[in-house]
């Protein structure tokens, strides 16, 4: 068949129809036709300013490479974090998803406010993912049966000790409750204005219960949740603090310090030993050739423990877009290492891929408790199997640390466990 030939007019014409239809068709085509998506992330502000800007950094590589989803960061301050979400959640403008401490998911989630995650943790099973985290940090987010949270970061408490001050005295650091309780009572010199350990009486303070109840192989709790402060093992645990108060090993001031005095009187040698978060030697540059971190004591059982709490990042059943905000947060998970490496998290990663780093395996300090502490992590909820929400009342509603503060003040320990059980128990009965 001979072709037929068109004039350039004609010729015109027919294109500008074809790209018309064309045009029509490709606009009408599903798969092209994708709104744009906007999430909100809410942060809480986890280490120095070079955090927030390594926090931005990151959402704004992930916009670049997302085109479709673009992600607002906003910083949250620790001050009033609690009410900050409750109030958005209540007023309708929760976040799509957010990052909180150990136990905020499991309270928001009992609330109704939190999307389970389930789907994606057995998407990650399937493929080997989860294989990259820690043991345990992943199923102690499970609540009610759900995934309720993908956990990012781990907060633990170690024992410091001041190696300047051990070597004048001769002595090695201590490896077992009754070394410490020694040493401590050898390195006491009020004359010299130097104890064995120095502490504090505020939220820190109380992780020393925390830290010597779980050491003794105790708990807050029973396996069925149940209170159980005025246990056997707790109670001698809760001695062995006293007995360091009533030899007058502590330092006097302690019961009314707070964190940053706590650590000030350490750099200042008024005590050898101190029980701090990780990255104690960072903190303080100037010190940290003096600063070391003891092997997990031993306790008269033969227990290991410390306390630690795996914090979290969440999304919200207000948020509009769940599957991107589930593309999101698979995103951050993979890539949030830059929040050490550029925004100094004293925190340490769940992942072993970020722990393998050289920025971790090259700081001796954070190694070691990589290496020798974190694998004997406890949450409060323990004896418990899993979290549950009433933890965050227990551990802010400032019960234990009245205790802390009562033993520092040399009150005895049977009554001051009795008051501080009793609260206890109202609040998990409330």
């Amino acid at each position: 068949m001979k072709a037929r030939w068109l004039p350039p007019s004609g010729l015109a014409l027919l294109s500008s129809a074809i790209a018309t239809l064309l045009a029509i068709l490709v606009g009408s085509s599903p798969a092209q036709a994708k709104d744009h998506v906007d999430l909100q992330f809410w942060d809480m502000i986890w280490g120095p300013p070079e955090y927030i800007d390594a926090g931005k950094a990151l959402v704004e590589q992930f916009n670049q490479q997302h085109p479709d989803i673009t992600v607002t960061y906003r910083s949250i301050p620790w001050t009033n974090w609690y009410q900050t979400f409750v109030t958005a959640i209540g007023s309708g403008t929760a976040p799509d998803i957010s990052t909180g401490a150990g136990y905020q998911a499991v309270q928001l989630y009992d609330q109704g406010a939190i999307l389970p995650i389930d789907d994606l943790i057995s998407q990650w099973k399937s493929s080997g993912k989860l294989d990259d985290f820690l043991p345990n940090t992943v199923d102690i987010l499970k609540y009610d049966n759900h995934y309720v949270a993908l956990p990012w970061a781990i907060d633990i408490r170690v024992w410091y000790y001041r190696k300047d001050l051990l070597a004048a005295a001769n002595m090695q650091p201590p490896t077992t409750w009754d070394e410490f309780k020694a040493a401590a009572q050898t390195l006491t010199n009020p004359s010299a204005d130097q104890y064995g350990v120095v502490a504090c009486g505020d939220t820190l303070g109380s992780h020393y219960l925390y830290t010597v109840v779980l050491n003794n192989g105790g708990g807050l709790f029973s396996a069925d949740r149940k209170p159980d402060l005025e246990s056997s093992r707790n109670l001698e645990a809760l001695q062995f603090l006293a007995d360091l108060v009533q030899k007058h090993c502590v330092y006097p001031a302690s019961a009314g310090y707070h964190d940053e005095d706590e650590v000030s009187a350490f750099t200042q040698g008024k005590g050898a030993f101190t029980l701090h978060a990780p990255g104690l030697g960072t903190r303080l540059p100037k010190f940290s050739d003096k600063i070391g971190v003891l092997q997990p004591l031993v306790g008269p059982h033969g227990d290991q423990g410390t306390i630690y709490w795996v914090n979290n990042i969440m999304l919200y059943k207000q948020g509009k877009h769940p599957a991107e905000a589930k593309v999101f947060l698979e995103w951050w998970s993979e890539h949030e290492k830059d929040l050490w490496i550029k925004g100094r998290v004293t925190q340490l990663p769940v992942r072993k891929s970020f722990t393998a780093d050289p920025y971790f395996q090259n700081n001796p300090e954070t190694k070691f408790i990589l290496d020798h502490y974190v694998p004997l992590g406890k949450t409060t909820a323990t004896h418990s199997t899993q979290i549950f929400p009433k933890l965050n009342e227990v551990e802010g509603e400032g019960v234990m640390q009245a205790l802390m503060q009562n033993l520092l003040q040399g009150k005895a320990v049977d009554a001051s466990v009795k008051e501080a059980a009793s609260r206890v128990n109202s609040i998990m009965e409330e």
